[in-house]
């Protein structure tokens, strides 16, 4: 899958219109209907606003593993209890390095 095609996948598994999305970039509606039409990719200085509007890693949206696909796709209908919430909140506002360190430690915690 494409970054362009995550994006897409993100944006329908939101809800948010093209342009919403352009709204909240700041980007061209034309330059986000390239990136689909054209199958091309998002510049990589656009990649930042793009993670933050959709509340996803850089990492996330980059890799090419199929594990982040299936990401994407996974199940809404999933409920949190309180402290589910406050851990996905908490993760997402994290720096790269903090999730990387926070997930390093939960495989420790799987692993004992």
């Amino acid at each position: 899958m494409t970054i362009s095609e995550k994006i897409f996948a993100l944006l329908e598994q939101k809800e948010l219109s093209q342009k919403e999305f352009s709204e909240k970039t700041e980007i061209s509606q034309s330059t986000i209907s390239d990136w689909k039409r054209k199958r091309t990719n998002p510049s990589s200085d656009k990649i930042l606003k793009i993670c933050e509007v959709l509340q996803v890693s850089p990492y996330e949206l980059l890799a090419e593993d199929d594990s982040v696909s299936s990401e994407i796709t996974a199940d809404h209908n999933i409920v949190l209890n309180k402290n589910e919430i406050i851990l996905l909140e908490n993760y997402r506002n994290f720096s790269s390095r903090q999730k990387e360190r926070l997930l390093g430690y939960l495989e420790a915690l799987r692993e004992s």
